[in-house]
């Protein structure tokens, strides 16, 4: 059974090859129309089920737009119609999905709802996000790179802000694929020890700079996140802004790093919040590659689990 859970549970060098993947394919449909099947629809006659507690727009677009030009057909479920974890057990609802379709791909918040629903499904399951990681998000990012600046392995890439579950996966690309990160960000949101300890055993040097202007020196991508969670009561959006301003992504920062740096974001983003406008729309962004790659790493991820 094949899931895709996480990077750091993924062998290295079948992410290479899911991305090596990637690029094949949207170079095949270059421009063609969205809504054109690829030449090879090798998910004709799979049903992908998309579950969805958690709002969305790339994933769900992504993976359902993904599928189609693959040739299957995609279910869409949000927790709201379900009875996930509340009428009916998780592992039950694995198991029930299991009998009508092919792959569950699941955005939650839990990682152990995660957890138990592969443990349970006779099916891949892949994460589409968690609390605690986001694996899809980052295999298009490192794709985005890679097509703007070449390899990665032996990059400098900074994380700016909260070191949240985004961030945390940006550590396992890493330790899997060879760079260095840099963290800077208020020390009560630091980012998680255990994501941390796992680039550093696979020899990728991570550093938690809080001077932010230094932390970009000889950066070759600086990358942020929102700064508050959708769910985030409005006392918490107060403190949080007061936190993370001196984080904030601006020209100024841009400039301290590499000429050439990029910029990166996974989107929805909050406009002169965590990054300014000139930076969004300036020449280091590629925000947008990056929300397109969403849909052929995926692509190369469907193909992966189901061995097509």
């Amino acid at each position: 059974m094949r899931h895709f859970l996480d990077l750091h549970t993924t062998d290295a060098a079948e992410l290479r090859g899911i991305l090596d993947q990637a690029r094949a394919m949207k170079a095949a449909r270059a421009g063609w129309p969205k809504g054109r099947p690829d030449a090879e629809t090798p998910l004709a006659g799979h049903v992908i089920a998309l579950v969805f507690e958690k709002p969305s727009t790339r994933t769900r677009v992504s993976f359902d737009v993904g599928t189609r030009q693959l040739g299957g057909s995609t279910l869409v479920l949000s927790g709201g119609e379900m009875q996930l974890g509340h009428g009916e057990t998780i592992a039950d609802t694995a198991r029930v999905l299991s009998r009508f379709v092919d792959l569950i791909m699941i955005r939650t918040f839990e990682e152990a709802t995660l957890t138990e629903l592969a443990e349970n499904a006779s099916v891949p399951v892949i994460n589409g996000l968690t609390d605690a990681s986001h694996p899809c998000q980052i295999m298009a990012d490192v794709m985005t790179f890679e097509e703007h600046r070449g390899p990665i392995r032996g990059a400098k890439v900074v994380w700016s802000g909260d070191g949240n579950n985004v961030c945390a996966s940006f550590l396992h690309a890493a330790g899997q694929f060879g760079f260095d990160l840099t963290f800077t960000g208020p020390a009560s949101l630091d980012p998680s020890p255990a994501a941390m300890a796992f680039a550093r055993s696979k020899g990728s040097t991570v550093t938690i700079e809080r001077d932010p202007i230094k932390a970009v020196a000889g950066a070759d991508l600086i990358v942020t996140d929102t700064w508050l969670s959708m769910h985030d009561p409005q006392s918490a959006r107060e403190r949080r802004h007061s936190l993370l301003r001196p984080y904030q992504v601006t020209t100024k920062l841009m400039a301290a790093a590499k000429p050439d740096a990029l910029f990166m974001h996974c989107l929805p983003a909050h406009r002169s919040e965590e990054v300014t406008s000139e930076v969004m729309d300036g020449r280091h962004s590629v925000i947008f590659d990056e929300a397109e790659n969403r849909l052929h790493a995926q692509k190369a991820i469907l193909r992966w689990c189901l061995e097509v």
